[in-house]
C-alpha cells in the first residue's frame, strides 16, 4: 500500500509538471492600454470614475497612448405628479471616449458609449435610500460603461490611425 501511494504521488507531480498559467504574460490580458496609458477625465465629475481609473488602467509605466474621457449628464423628468414632484427621474452618462497613440502622434480610436439608469426619488428633502441608491446606480454605470469600453478595444490594432 505503501509503494502504491508513493507511486500515485509520483504520478500526480509528474503530470502536473507541464501546466501553464492563462495569464503567465502580457500578451493574454484583454486590456492592451493596461499601464501604458495616461488618463485624463472632463466633464461631469463623478467620484467613482477617479476610483475606477487606475483598475482599469493601471499605474501608467509607459505613456504610449493617451486617453480622454468626457463625461456628459443629463437628467430627464420622465413623470411628475399633480403637485410638481417627481416621481421617475431617468439619467443619461455619455461617455467620449478618446485615444491618442503617443508613438504615432494621432487619434487611434473615438467611441461615444451611454449609460443610463432610472430613479424613484422617495421624497423632495433628504432620503439617505435615495441618496444611496442614487450613488449605488452611479458607480454601476461607471462600471459597466469601461467594461464596455475595454471589450470593445480588445479586438482593435491600436497602432493604427484613424
Amino acid at each position: 500500500m505503501k509503494k502504491f501511494s508513493i507511486l500515485l504521488c509520483f504520478y500526480f507531480f509528474l503530470s502536473c509538471s507541464n501546466l501553464q498559467f492563462v495569464y503567465s504574460g502580457k500578451e493574454n490580458l484583454i486590456n492592451p492600454l493596461y499601464d501604458n496609458t495616461k488618463v485624463e477625465i472632463k466633464g461631469k465629475d463623478l467620484p467613482f470614475v477617479k476610483s475606477y481609473v487606475p483598475m482599469f488602467f493601471g499605474n501608467n509605466e509607459r505613456e504610449e497612448y493617451y486617453l480622454s474621457i468626457k463625461i456628459e449628464e443629463k437628467q430627464t423628468k420622465r413623470s411628475v405628479e399633480t403637485n410638481q414632484a417627481i416621481s421617475n427621474l431617468r439619467y443619461e452618462l455619455r461617455f467620449i471616449y478618446v485615444l491618442e497613440s503617443n508613438l504615432n502622434k494621432c487619434v487611434t480610436y473615438k467611441k461615444e458609449i451611454l449609460s443610463s439608469f432610472s430613479i424613484i426619488p422617495k421624497s423632495s428633502g433628504y432620503n439617505y435610500g435615495s441618496d444611496i441608491s442614487l450613488e449605488n446606480k452611479y458607480e454601476l454605470a461607471v462600471s459597466e460603461n469601461l467594461n464596455r469600453f475595454i471589450a470593445l478595444l480588445s479586438g482593435l490594432n491600436l497602432n493604427d490611425c484613424l
